[in-house]
């Protein structure tokens, strides 16, 4: 059972029925969450494209798979103690630091692009992580992807990133797994020998921005 809705507020909502597994509340001008507390088999949450400011009211939401907030105005990540979630996106918020993900250990793909973040950091224990997009932040270098040996998509794109030396040995442990890698709009793609040098960290690799391999 799924439910797509149009609101202002997420009052109401207390009425809905507790199987409730997909939630999709998207490009409305909800500006907190509330009265999903009763909810306890929602596997999907989309409030992407509202008001949000605050990450709140989830803690209930125990079997919660897939988390959607992008387009909001969130600051501080607060995932209200859930640990089972495998998809999580927060683009295009106003993040500062990547902090609050540490015990999420199930997650597969996180999507952070398009905030203020400066450094990579919190990301250690995602050891089943596959997809994760940093893309368009305001990172310098890359840390803290060492023990991510599921890795196989790595969007860094549009950040200030100035080593390909410095990314190579912070995804040692995804050199032979990672199969996507995103470096452009960053100083370090603009070296001599760029896409061969890629190419020889990652020996598995397909596609390195918009070059595609065979």
């Amino acid at each position: 059972m799924f439910l797509s809705m149009k609101l202002l507020h997420c009052m109401g909502l207390s009425k809905v029925s507790n199987t409730l597994k997909e939630l999709y509340v998207s490009k409305n001008e909800v500006t907190k969450i509330e009265e999903i507390d009763h909810l306890h088999q929602l596997q999907i949450l989309e409030l992407g494209s509202n008001r949000l400011r605050v990450m709140e009211n989830m803690q209930n939401l125990t079997n919660l798979q897939e988390l959607w907030l992008g387009r909001n105005r969130i600051k501080v990540v607060n995932l209200c103690g859930l640990k089972c979630i495998k998809k999580l996106s927060l683009q295009s918020n106003r993040l500062l630091s990547m902090k609050g993900f540490e015990e999420c250990v199930a997650l597969e793909e996180l999507y952070l692009s398009h905030n203020g973040i400066a450094k990579m950091e919190g990301l250690s224990t995602l050891v089943n992580l596959r997809v994760l997009d940093v893309s368009s932040n305001k990172l310098t270098s890359v840390d803290d992807i060492q023990n991510l040996t599921c890795l196989e998509d790595l969007w860094l794109n549009d950040n200030q990133i100035e080593s390909l030396e410095g990314v190579s040995e912070a995804a040692v442990g995804s050199r032979e797994k990672l199969t996507t890698i995103y470096l452009e709009n960053n100083p370090c793609a603009k070296s001599t020998n760029y896409l061969a040098f890629v190419r020889q960290i990652f020996p598995n690799i397909q596609q390195i921005d918009s070059s595609v391999f065979a």
